[in-house]
């Protein structure tokens, strides 16, 4: 499976399409037009470990409702991505059984080497 989960809005991840050039084979979802479902959740959970690796600790609503300062567990971090699109940290990348999270310097060009192979 070659998929990229992102937002349409989002510069850095339109930015970060761009630079990877990605081919035809990648399914594009932007996750603020077609919601996540439980079961890709559930996919990108077990090829990342856990839900808080998929979790934006940099949402604005994660500041706003105050998150930082209550005790989250697995369930809550499922909880709060499926239910508002801006809790997943972006862009998800999968590559067969690799998945990339975020937008750091070092994902992107973690990816690069990856796709190069």
């Amino acid at each position: 499976m070659k998929k990229v989960y992102y937002l349409k809005t989002c510069s850095t991840c339109i930015r970060i399409l761009k630079d990877l050039n990605l081919s035809s084979e990648f399914v594009l979802q932007d996750i603020k037009t077609e919601d996540i479902t439980v079961k890709q959740l559930e996919q990108m959970k077990a090829l990342a470990g856990s839900y808080e690796a998929l979790f934006s600790k940099r949402a604005k609503l994660y500041k706003e409702m105050d998150l930082k300062n209550q005790q989250l567990e697995e369930r809550d971090y499922k909880h709060y991505i499926l239910n508002h699109y801006t809790f997943l940290s972006r862009p998800v990348i999968i590559i067969d059984d690799a998945i990339f999270i975020g937008n750091s310097k070092k994902v992107v060009e973690t990816v690069k080497t990856h796709l190069s192979k």
